[in-house]
């Protein structure tokens, strides 16, 4: 006898329908699982054999080949034990073949025929809500993460036993009653009230959140770089609909999209340990899983301790950060990850964190230079706003004026992106670090005046092409947050003053 079950396989924070099939015939007793599989998946037939056993079936003393197609797709992962068990009992006539049309099907088994969650079920059920299937059976635990897709009709199940039920007499378990999540009591986030002094600091930082630019603070120890970092997300607007779907796919793929919040409601802030390998950071390995940039996705990637970090690490970041996106090819295929972020970086100027001020810092200058050696000038080049982080004078620190909340600075953020894609409305661009040459030659024009000051600037101040367009875009941000259509000469100059500190380390050292 022949069957056919329906499932999914995740491919990248994608999915792709596949077909679990099974075919009961006279021949030498075994069971051979075809369709380029990876090893957990040919093992599934040792747990598939246990659970249909512990649950009261028992395999017919016949040949049993399973294939899951199309055999051009690598298979892995422990969701195909669930829709190889339900295959194999439709072969054997205990489920009527048009019982399984239109359904699909995901999960692992226990031993006991129990049905454990997986990862990614969330991009799974959007797939299969676009294939045009109606009904998605899922572990009890993947009910919420299903149930996030609207129009789909998810069936918890904990048991081969709940299956059976199920199909033979549309029997649904009992499943939680999804609720909407209370938010009004979340995680608090630091707020830039709790900020004192710095008043250079919180304008560049609205000025990198308005933009999407990337972020780059130098300064000494104490002066409150990474509790600045920790404020960004306050500022940040709220996510679309399709962002919090977008995000919480690669969440979901990760196995991070906890039960109990469904989407992902906040846009994320990531702070990896510098010591986190390049394939943590931009995702990889033997079968390829996000990394910290995509888990940063729509949001923020905080890299404390800048030159900490392994430099080959860091070279992984310079594609992503102008693309938006990682592809990781593999002798299995090409996986696509997104990684659309605002990097933001800390770093001391040295090991002791006191230079340029000679009178405290105790490094030479050849340590100095191999400290500031690990950051290349590819990577410095493609961070839009560097700035200098000084120390807080006391007078700052005791004073009892009360500084602008998160909240104002986010209202500003939001009128500005809100301009920026009433006039990107047309392309696939949202906000004005990611122009290209057509939109920056239309948007970005300068008078004759403003051309032959930026001409003085870059050769006094050794621009590149690349840095010389960052320039340009971090203007054409200062001029929306003024809500000016032109970009004028006071708008190039703090541009420019967000270019100079870095510069101004590194050649100091020359």
């Amino acid at each position: 006898m022949y069957s056919k079950v329906s499932t999914a396989i995740i491919r990248g924070v994608d999915s792709v329908l596949v077909s679990v099939e099974t075919d009961i015939s006279q021949g030498l007793p075994c069971v051979e699982m075809v369709g380029l599989l990876a090893s957990e998946v040919k093992e599934s037939k040792n747990r598939v054999r246990a659970a249909l056993h512990n649950s009261g079936f028992t395999l017919p003393i016949k040949r049993i080949t399973i294939n899951i197609s199309p055999a051009s797709i690598h298979k892995y992962g422990s969701g195909f034990d669930l829709p190889i068990a339900l295959s194999i009992l439709s072969a054997m006539e205990m489920v009527p073949m048009e019982q399984l049309e239109n359904i699909a099907v995901i999960g692992e088994l226990s031993l006991d025929g129990k049905v454990l969650p997986v990862n990614g079920v969330l991009s799974m059920a959007l797939s299969i809500k676009e294939q045009g299937i109606k009904v998605f059976l899922v572990p009890k635990d993947n009910q919420k993460e299903a149930s996030l897709v609207p129009d789909l009709c998810v069936v918890p199940v904990s048991s081969i036993k709940d299956v059976m039920d199920f199909l033979n007499d549309g029997v649904v378990m009992d499943g939680e009653e999804i609720k909407k999540e209370d938010k009004s009591i979340t995680e608090k986030i630091p707020d830039f009230s709790e900020i004192n002094g710095q008043r250079l600091i919180r304008r560049a930082c609205e000025v990198a959140v308005s933009g999407m630019h990337n972020f780059l603070m130098i300064g000494p120890p104490g002066a409150g770089k990474t509790m600045i970092a920790k404020c960004i997300p306050s500022i940040l607007p709220p996510m679309t609909e399709g962002e919090k779907v977008e995000v919480s796919k690669v969440y979901s793929v990760a196995g991070l999209l906890k039960q109990e919040n469904g989407l992902i409601e906040r846009r994320p802030f990531r702070s990896p340990h510098h010591t986190i390998s390049a394939a943590g950071l931009v995702g990889g390995g033997a079968i390829p899983h996000p990394g910290e940039i995509s888990l940063a996705h729509r949001g923020v990637l905080f890299l404390d301790e800048l030159p900490e970090f392994q430099r080959s690490t860091l070279e992984v970041l310079r594609q992503p950060m102008e693309d938006g996106c990682v592809n990781i090819a593999r002798s299995t295929g090409n996986f696509h990850f997104p990684s659309d972020f605002i990097l933001v970086a800390a770093m001391n100027p040295c090991n002791c964190g006191y230079y340029p001020d000679m009178s405290r810092c105790r490094c030479s200058i050849p340590s100095i230079q191999r400290y500031l050696g690990k950051i290349s000038q590819p990577l410095l080049d493609r961070m839009d706003i560097a700035v200098q982080v000084s120390e807080v004078p006391f007078s700052d620190l005791e004073s009892t004026h009360k500084n602008e909340s998160s909240e104002a600075i986010r209202q500003r953020v939001v009128r500005t992106q809100k301009l920026q894609q009433e006039r990107f409305c047309e392309t696939n661009i949202l906000f004005n670090s990611q122009m290209r040459g057509e939109e920056m030659e239309r948007y970005c024009a300068l008078s004759e005046k403003d051309k032959y000051f930026m001409e003085k600037m870059y050769d006094k101040m050794n621009l590149t092409a690349r840095t010389y367009h960052k320039v340009l875009k971090v203007a054409r941000t200062i001029a929306d947050m003024e809500e000016s259509d032109l970009i004028e000469q006071r708008h190039l100059m703090e541009a420019l003053m967000y270019r100079s500190v870095d510069k101004g380390y590194w050649e100091a050292l020359q």
